[in-house]
């Protein structure tokens, strides 16, 4: 079993993860509608050149170009005979990069193995079995092992029984596992899961992941306030995982952008710590620009206690009426004992 991203843990007080990767490679060339896994064997001196480019602005983990790489997101491309192809090159390219990084450096990389939603219901909503999820994702997860993955990570998640399944198949490898959901439904997944239930239902898992959280939604704001309501039950010793859209999306000529600037991202950053969160980095919209804005904000960076509801509106913007309600129930659970973060000596204050 790899312990790369334990030791680190260990031996840090925050880790760096990357930025986008879809949104990214739309600014690479992919078109609307490809397969972005297609390109780890179509296109792989692009995939390197992504991940080279979070490496350099401060990543201490990077996510393989796998997020639909299960063979039920596969079939939409025609490629479900091509999971291991697909996975086993998106683990060996990010594998790749992170070794030379670190022969250059010095600096330690954890290759962490992405891997999305099926697409598909489970039952009794839809077809699919906890068991056939199961093995679809443990498919997917000896693949990217194989090409090199120090850790499954299981990410932009929205139902218990689909968690539930890609965790068991990421841990059949008997490798670690990371899981992260997505709160995108006024202050829920779109299947009506919140915060506060995750982390619960995280500590009844076997194996229980060695991080969880949330990634992607409908932005900084909205995930910081995910992130104070997950954070009030979790156990010592829980490792809190955030990474946030890159500020509202918005269409521009028929594409989508992100409205987050590095300025925003960096506070993101900072309220992220002081929430609770000791993995942060970014999802859809953000740049290695961004990524550089969130390193420099964070190194010797000192948490303050949980940013308060009115803290997070003031500094990054709106949250829904659910996420409201969910932050101001566990900011009352905190005694309303508040302090900001500072730098430790030889930082200048924000």
């Amino acid at each position: 079993m790899s312990d790369r991203l334990a030791r680190l843990l260990a031996s840090r007080p925050y880790l760096l993860a990357d930025g986008a990767t879809g949104t990214n490679l739309f600014e690479a060339g992919l078109k609307t509608g490809d397969a972005p896994e297609l390109w780890n064997i179509d296109h792989p001196e692009r995939i390197e050149a992504l991940h080279r480019s979070m490496l350099e602005a401060g990543a201490d983990i990077i996510l393989t170009n796998s997020f639909g790489g299960t063979r039920h997101r596969l079939k939409l491309h025609n490629a479900q005979d091509r999971v291991a192809e697909i996975n086993e090159a998106a683990a060996r390219i990010a594998r790749r990069v992170a070794d030379a990084h670190a022969a250059a450096t010095g600096r330690e990389i954890v290759v962490a193995g992405s891997m999305g939603p099926t697409g598909e219901l489970f039952q009794p909503l839809g077809p699919l079995t906890i068991a056939e999820g199961t093995e679809a994702f443990a498919e997917q997860a000896r693949a990217l092992i194989a090409g090199g993955a120090d850790v499954l990570w299981v990410e932009t998640m929205s139902s218990k029984d689909e968690l539930q399944a890609a965790v068991a198949g990421a841990a059949s490898t008997g490798e670690p596992v990371v899981c992260t959901l997505s709160f995108d439904t006024n202050g829920r997944t779109m299947m009506g899961v919140t915060p506060a239930e995750v982390a619960a239902f995280c500590h009844r898992l076997e194996p229980r992941p060695l991080a969880f959280g949330a990634n992607c939604g409908t932005g900084a704001a909205e995930l910081v306030a995910a992130v104070v309501n997950m954070s009030a039950g979790a156990e010592p010793g829980d490792v809190i995982v955030a990474k946030a859209n890159c500020g509202v999306p918005y269409f521009v000529d028929g594409h989508i952008h992100y409205d987050g600037t590095p300025e925003l991202m960096a506070d993101y950053a900072r309220m992220a710590r002081d929430a609770g969160a000791r993995i942060i980095g970014g999802c859809c919209g953000t740049t290695p620009e961004h990524l550089k804005a969130i390193r420099q904000a964070l190194d010797g960076y000192e948490p303050g206690n949980k940013p308060t509801l009115q803290e997070i509106v003031a500094r990054l913007g709106k949250i829904s009426t659910g996420a409201e309600q969910q932050a101001a129930g566990a900011d009352g659970a905190t005694g309303g004992e508040r302090r900001r973060g500072r730098r430790r000596a030889g930082h200048a204050a924000e």
